[in-house]
């Protein structure tokens, strides 16, 4: 059983990412006094009873704008609409019927007549502004719901009425197997291999620097499994953040980091590795986070450079990422595109895997005698035992004599000979080094 859709619409500024914000319990899309913000279909999903429900949040109806992607941002809101269970209409209260609310209802008119359509007056902050609720009966879409985005009111009772509008969903899984991000600096071709993956127009691909604003999750099935691929902004040095939109869309990006199980890292194949891309594995290195790294447009380099010396080359310019398998794709025409979602379910797979504490012992046995852990003020260091704590990823846990006694050298020792032992090559692991009194004298 799918999922109802709704589709959050409306002219710009009318509350429609704080609403989505409001309903999710979290900041999923980026709000800003800025008309035009969100671009792209930005969705969660939102419990209500016995309903799941895809809140999708969409551009502003009649933006104008400054990059020129008004027609893109029309679009998506066209295929939000066309996919949509249900519609809600979100207008502002404090403004009252405007000519382009009514301009946005005509249109809404045609399709309404298909599938249920709520009508919600938004920003109702005190209740002074109650009053102006009922001057939206005019746009005759039926009863004006008031809510406040900001401040809660309404919104148990407009998640009830769009709920008693949509069939329940009892019992249906809700999160998918795999969440990947795909991140990159601007123009690697973020958002055209997100598209490639999703076999559809899910996100705005343009050659304007900075097109992808929200981090947007794009659910779709594939090799009969349920994926979630997050398109996010493309990563730029500190210094080149103008604006608090570019700030938060940088936020985003490393929050999309942290909650993937995935990582694909893209990587422009036509140009040098820069200074950002080796900040930005850096991080995905620090986060542990299981990794693939892309290199796409390789059509650009017309074969003048084989794919085994540009493995070598970026290895060389991001060692952090030395564990981190290499695909070749041309996201444009979806060359390879097959083999990079493979790959990456390859490596979740490996990354969840469990190892017995016994068999974790005897490899750890095996580890320290052939090469002994140091001696920190004549008591040399000792492992007790290991077990392993979390997957994916895989997370050690070594109980041992003094933590002190292990310096970064020997932690670095283990932590490759357990990668090479366990067949966690391709995978980031984790060992923590935790502090135990032995049960017998030493």
């Amino acid at each position: 059983m799918s999922l109802p859709v709704v589709a959050i619409v409306g002219r710009p500024n009318v509350g429609k990412s704080s609403l989505l914000n409001s309903f999710a319990g979290e900041r999923i899309s980026i709000v800003d006094s800025t008309p035009g913000v969100t671009r792209d279909r930005v969705s969660a999903l939102v419990p209500f009873q016995d309903v799941v429900m895809e809140l999708v949040d969409t551009g502003g109806i009649g933006v104008v704008d400054q990059d020129d992607l008004s027609d893109h941002i029309d679009r998506q809101i066209a295929f939000a609409l066309e996919g949509a269970n249900l519609i809600l209409f979100v207008v502002d209260v404090r403004d009252g019927v405007t000519p382009l609310d009514r301009a946005v209802a005509t249109r809404l008119r045609e399709r309404s007549e298909e599938i249920p359509l709520i009508l919600a007056a938004n920003k109702v902050d005190h209740p002074g502004l109650e009053t102006g609720i009922h001057e939206f009966h005019q746009l005759g879409l039926g009863t004006p719901h008031g809510v406040s985005a900001n401040e809660g009111w309404g919104r148990k009772d407009l998640l009830r009425e769009i709920s008693e509008k949509v069939w329940p969903t009892k019992g249906v899984e809700i999160y998918p197997v795999m969440r990947i991000a795909v991140v990159g600096r601007r123009n690697v071709g973020k958002s055209t291999f997100v598209n490639a993956l999703a076999e559809e127009e899910r996100v705005i691909v343009s050659e304007v620097p900075g097109t992808t604003r929200d981090a947007v999750d794009v659910r779709f099935q594939k090799d009969g499994r349920e994926f979630v691929v997050i398109d996010t902004a493309g990563i730029q040095r500190r210094k080149g953040i103008k604006n608090s939109i570019e700030f938060y869309s940088q936020v985003r990006t490393l929050g999309a980091i942290q909650r993937a199980d995935v990582v694909i890292f893209l990587l422009d194949a036509s140009e040098e590795v820069t200074r950002a891309d080796k900040k930005l594995g850096e991080t995905i290195s620090h986060a542990h986070k299981v990794c693939l790294l892309v290199a796409n447009k390789w059509d650009l380099t017309n074969g003048e450079v084989a794919t085994e010396a540009y493995a070598d080359y970026l290895t060389d310019r991001m060692p952090g990422m030395i564990y981190a398998p290499v695909v070749f794709t041309t996201a444009r025409d979806t060359r390879n595109i097959q083999t990079a979602i493979d790959m990456a379910q390859h490596l979740y797979k490996r990354a969840s895997k469990r190892v017995g504490t016994g068999e974790l012992n005897r490899v750890m046995a095996a580890i320290t005698t052939h090469r002994p852990p140091p001696a920190k003020k004549g008591k040399a260091g000792k492992v007790y035992y290991s077990t392993q704590v979390a997957v994916c990823p895989p997370v050690f846990a070594l109980f041992v004599n003094q933590p002190k006694a292990f310096s970064k050298d020997y932690k670095r020792y283990i932590s490759n000979a357990l990668r090479e032992a366990l067949d966690f090559e391709e995978i980031p692991i984790r060992v923590l080094f935790r502090k135990r009194e032995s049960l017998y004298h030493d």
